[in-house]
């Protein structure tokens, strides 16, 4: 068992958490599913990727149904929880192999539990649509059909990037000079003309309620915490971390992190930037 555990958790955390957004429900599930893999007949476990990919998938499943509720009466924005990794982490090179990027991950959020197992499957773990079909039990004309629709309402083509991006380190070194400097003609070049800011607070710190658009008000949507920082703490203390494995920029205080920032880039300049400032969401990461 113990073999088997070192073997796929890697592999289960990263179905687990690209199906909910969510890592500690992601390490709840992957754990609840070995306790419950010692009840299960050893003649049942001759493909033990395949059956123990089944049991997180359907549990995950359960908890998405579940979860939509909840994100409907969640105040403002939801986004995933961000997700680091340090380095001497033993499941780090598993979680930076297929990686669905965190812009692909907010973008799941528009379909529906079955469509959202069904392209994780596909398109973060690379599934053949047969191996899709025996999972979730429905035929692979049918898987097809439902990768087909999922892509649509995400709005995306089979050209365009769904894995981890390569953002220029440069553009995110840049960009947290400009905003430690408050130099504002700086921040505005780096972003593009049709930005998109969203904001997650969970209604327990400041955050925007809706999308922020336009450079200005994203620009000064930005140097607001900031410049509270300076003002109560001097410098304020921003550092550039490997999040979802890309470069994003934290804020942090004497109590911590309060302030991830996570870029969507295209052309080189910033199409989206997502804050996650949840308390909640941010308590597994470490300065």
């Amino acid at each position: 068992m113990q073999e088997m555990y070192n073997q796929y958790k890697g592999l289960l955390f990263k179905l687990a958490y690209q199906l909910t957004g969510s890592v500690h429900d992601s390490e709840d599930v992957v754990q609840d599913v070995f306790l419950k893999l010692y009840d299960v007949p050893s003649e049942k476990l001759t493909q033990p990727k395949a059956y123990l990919c089944k049991m997180v998938t359907n549990r995950c499943r359960d908890l998405l149904k579940s979860a939509r509720i909840k994100r409907e009466q969640y105040y403002g924005e939801w986004l995933p929880e961000p997700l680091y990794s340090s380095n001497d982490d033993p499941m780090e090179p598993v979680l930076r192999d297929d990686l669905l990027s965190y812009a692909m991950i907010v973008l799941l959020e528009r379909l529906s539990p079955t469509e959202r197992v069904v392209f994780v499957l596909r398109e973060a773990l690379g599934f053949n649509y047969n191996e899709i079909a025996e999972l979730i039990e429905k035929s692979e004309v049918n898987c097809r059909k439902i990768f087909s629709r999922a892509s649509s309402k995400m709005g995306i083509t089979s050209e365009e990037l769904v894995h981890t991006e390569n953002i220029s380190k440069e553009l995110v070194y840049d960009f947290v000079i400009a905003l430690k400097q408050g130099n504002m003609n700086q921040i505005l070049s780096k972003l593009d003309p049709n930005v998109v800011l969203v904001s997650d607070g969970g209604g327990k710190v400041k955050a925007a309620i809706e999308p922020i658009v336009t450079r200005d008000l994203v620009a000064g949507f930005l140097l607001g915490p900031v410049r509270q920082a300076s003002i109560s703490e001097g410098t304020p203390h921003i550092e550039i971390r490997q999040i979802n494995n890309q470069p994003a920029f934290i804020l942090a205080s004497s109590e911590g992190i309060h302030t991830v920032g996570i870029f969507h880039v295209e052309g080189n300049l910033i199409r989206n930037l997502y804050i996650v400032r949840n308390p909640d969401k941010l308590k597994h990461l470490e300065i």
